[in-house]
């Protein structure tokens, strides 16, 4: 009896320190296990690179007066260069003067203009290379049909405009440092007339609109050949022909373009045989006249 019994003790010690050591001891699958190492992150995607610039990314900025874009000149011209060239023509048309001073400032590419004296300077002060002649029309003194300074007789600008005023009849100037004002500035100062009064008006403004306030003050101006023609106005043709009328236009290549490839490639389009062309076709078709005479030559 006492046997039996330290049989079983002993059997049951064994099964307790069995126990214990199963539950202290890791199985080897579990001490052996491998962890799986955590996957790469794909690399970050690089951003694509910026397309190279071609022909149609590319634009200049053409300064000019407003007669080319109000005549609608250069809506017959560049479209087609465009075609021709792949490059995109920005068109700033204000004054002459302010044309001129965007060159000066070197926020164009080119200059289309109409003041001889001006851009003769623009090119002598080293702002502006490669001057060519490119078109010319002519200059009118128009006003109301009645003409109640009597100027339609008179063969000189000169002439007109003094009797303009003496009798001191209503008239419209640019008052824009224009190529168009430049030339009436000139025409008074020919005359030895300083022009001041009520009945002399400055508008401040483009041809198309100084035209159209001197259409409804039945009043006098100095206007581009081809701007009137393409306005329906009441006002007439008074006088014209005289030489100091003649409008030459002049385009310039600004010296300090940072494309003057392409700037340059504008002016061989205008002064081309292309150009020429057109510049010579524009008008005909609507007014039985071409508004402008191609003439294109280096200076």
């Amino acid at each position: 009896m006492k046997v039996a019994r330290t049989v079983s003790s002993f059997f049951l010690l064994s099964l307790v320190l069995l126990l214990a050591a199963c539950s202290s001891t890791p199985s080897l699958s579990t001490a052996t296990q491998q962890v799986p190492a955590p996957e790469a992150s794909p690399p970050a995607s690089q951003p694509a690179p910026a397309p190279a610039p071609s022909a149609e990314n590319k634009e200049i900025v053409l300064a000019t007066t407003t007669s080319t874009q109000d005549s609608g000149l250069l809506d017959a011209l560049l479209p087609e260069f465009q075609k021709q060239s792949g490059i995109t023509v920005k068109v700033i048309a204000v004054g002459t003067g302010q044309a001129i001073k965007l060159g000066e400032e070197g926020n164009s590419d080119v200059l289309l203009v109409h003041s001889r004296k001006a851009e003769e300077e623009f090119v002598t002060k080293g702002f502006g290379i490669n001057a060519y002649d490119v078109m010319y029309n002519q200059f009118y003194i128009v006003g109301p049909a009645d003409d109640p300074a009597g100027i339609k007789d008179v063969q000189s600008a000169k002439d007109a405009m003094s009797r303009i005023a003496e009798k001191q009849a209503s008239f419209v100037s640019r008052g824009d440092d224009s190529g168009t004002d430049k030339k009436e500035k000139s025409i008074w100062s020919e005359a030895q007339i300083k022009p001041e009064g009520s009945w002399y008006i400055s508008s401040g403004q483009g041809m198309g609109e100084t035209l159209q306030m001197a259409d409804e003050k039945r009043a006098y101006t100095l206007t581009d050949e081809a701007t009137f023609l393409s306005r329906k106005l009441n006002l007439e043709v008074l006088v014209q022909g005289d030489k100091s009328l003649l409008n030459p236009y002049g385009i310039i290549q600004v010296k300090s373009s940072t494309k003057p490839e392409e700037g340059m490639q504008l002016i061989q389009f205008f002064t081309g045989e292309i150009g020429q062309k057109l510049i010579g076709e524009f008008g005909k078709e609507t007014y039985g006249k071409g508004l402008f005479v191609p003439d294109a030559k280096k200076r």
